[in-house]
């Protein structure tokens, strides 16, 4: 028996932006309509060191495959020269429940399905013309957040801001080569979302960088960087101000993303009406509706976009003769 091992280099030829929007948004149309075997997220944390391991997976109906996702983040690893997130993905079969894959990503994929529901997210509730764009943290997720961005929406100007003025300084030097827009590093947290007609935090904060009083008509925000109950990045007002209010799963959210602040402060319910990603990308709902609604969404990261990634890059290793094998 062998298990197919492919490395980070290989996946990054292999699988693009494109193609994880495209396998993600099936993917939460597949959660919408019951499709997903989904179990909980596993955490274990490591505050003396900053760092942190999320274990997610999942099976779609009728898949050859499941998956389950070992993520990483050591916020404190730029210091020393290492990027901040990490991981793998592993394959396999769901007929005989043998390891097929080791997908060696370095948390590539993850970056991808995280960025891809972003794009989702924009696809169904930003604005269809949007001059400015603002992204709150200039890490991997800032990039690849924007990135996805481009590819379902136009937009004239980037701003942005980070409190590491170094890195700020790279990104605002980087990015115009990458997606061909115009980019600035801007002083304040208030200046990006007053100025934005879309919002993208993408942070490890525990404390609310943006507050109510910012948010105004026509602006969509998109808080992906709470996936563990200690980070925030909305303060819990802001949700109250959301015309449509949206997130990738609820029940997830309501235990470790932008809801679950809301609910433990009581600016939001549980019998509110929050829609899912799915129930956008399989058409139950028509998301805008109207260039000055407020909208939110809340990404914590579900286990069925790496299901679609990690399949999608196996596939594509397959296909190409990618990677090597191990004798079990």
């Amino acid at each position: 028996m062998e298990m197919l091992v492919v490395g980070e280099a290989d996946i990054r030829r292999s699988v693009d932006l494109e193609e994880a929007i495209s396998t993600v948004e099936e993917g939460f149309t597949h959660l919408a309509a019951g499709e997903v075997n989904l179990p909980p997220v596993m955490s274990l944390e490591l505050p003396e060191r900053r760092g942190e391991l999320h274990v997610k997976g999942a099976h779609i109906a009728d898949a050859s495959s499941f998956v389950v996702k070992l993520a990483t983040g050591f916020y404190d690893n730029p210091l020393i020269g290492l990027p901040s997130g990490g991981g793998m993905m592993l394959v396999f079969s769901a007929r005989t429940g043998f390891p097929e894959a080791l997908l060696l990503d370095n948390g590539y994929l993850t970056d991808l399905r995280t960025a891809a529901a972003g794009a989702i997210a924009a696809k169904y509730l930003a604005k269809q013309e949007l001059s400015t764009v603002g992204v709150v943290g200039a890490g991997a997720q800032g990039r690849y957040q924007v990135m996805a961005l481009a590819k379902v929406r136009r937009f004239e100007k980037l701003l942005a801001y980070d409190i590491d003025r170094e890195r700020l300084e790279r990104y605002v030097k980087e990015m115009p080569e990458t997606i061909g827009v115009n980019c600035q590093a801007v002083e304040s947290v208030q200046k990006v979302v007053t100025e934005s007609d879309l919002l993208v935090t993408a942070t490890p904060a525990t404390e609310p960088y943006v507050r109510a009083r910012w948010v105004h008509p026509g602006l969509h925000i998109t808080a992906m960087g709470s996936d563990s109950p200690d980070k925030q990045e909305l303060a819990s007002e802001v949700l109250a101000r959301a015309d449509l209010l949206v997130c990738d799963l609820r029940v997830q959210c309501f235990e470790r993303g932008e809801l679950h602040h809301g609910l433990r402060e009581g600016t939001i319910a549980e019998e509110d009406e929050i829609v899912e990603l799915g129930e956008l990308t399989s058409g139950r709902h028509p998301g805008r509706t109207d260039d000055s609604q407020v909208t939110i969404c809340d990404l914590t990261g579900v286990g069925v976009q790496d299901a679609g990634i990690a399949t999608l890059a196996y596939e594509k290793a397959l296909q190409s003769g990618l990677g090597s094998s191990l004798e079990l």
